[in-house]
């Protein structure tokens, strides 16, 4: 099993590196992925992207606009919560920009704990199972959202991969 290595580039952004328990550094090739192998995304979500989501979605709950409100009237006390499905995307991000071209086939989703604005949350995906079908590679993983140690979402995700080899990042 290969563990990912989570290199901070900005305060954003994460980039993967795949590390071989064989080696002591990132790989200059990435081997295939295997189960076990996790990769993953950390990010900030600003109340300009709370609003940006609020607008292409129509959601325009006041939990997720307005602080007093969500603070006050809702019982969020750390006040603006991010949507749920905004941070879920971050999924699909992680599995996308290491696979292009994979295919998003379903996701199941458990909201554990509010996202508020301006936290700092980390998505991680985990192959479970992988499998070949009529030669397409149909991968699951177990998708996971942290805000330190704490599960904000639990779910998984069924993917078609073009290929079991990551690209490498270029996030940084």
């Amino acid at each position: 099993m290969h563990r990912i290595l989570l290199m901070r580039c900005s305060p954003r952004v994460y980039a993967a590196a795949v590390i071989s328990p064989f080696s002591s550094s990132a790989e200059a090739s990435p081997p295939p992925l295997k189960v076990g192998d996790v990769l993953g995304k950390a990010r900030r979500f600003s109340a300009a992207d709370v609003e940006t989501f609020a607008e292409v979605s129509g959601d325009r709950n006041p939990v997720h606009l307005d602080h007093n409100f969500a603070r006050e009237l809702a019982g969020f006390h750390g006040g603006t919560v991010v949507h749920g499905m905004l941070v879920a995307s971050l999924f699909s991000s992680v599995i996308a920009s290491n696979f292009p071209g994979a295919i998003y086939v379903s996701q199941t989703l458990q909201f554990k704990s509010p996202v508020y604005v301006e936290d700092e949350v980390v998505a991680e995906v985990q192959a479970i199972r992988l499998r070949e079908l009529k030669r397409k590679n149909i991968v699951e993983f177990a998708t996971r959202c942290f805000k330190g140690q704490t599960l904000l979402i639990d779910g998984e995700a069924s993917t078609i991969l073009p290929t079991l080899i990551p690209v490498k990042s270029q996030d940084c």
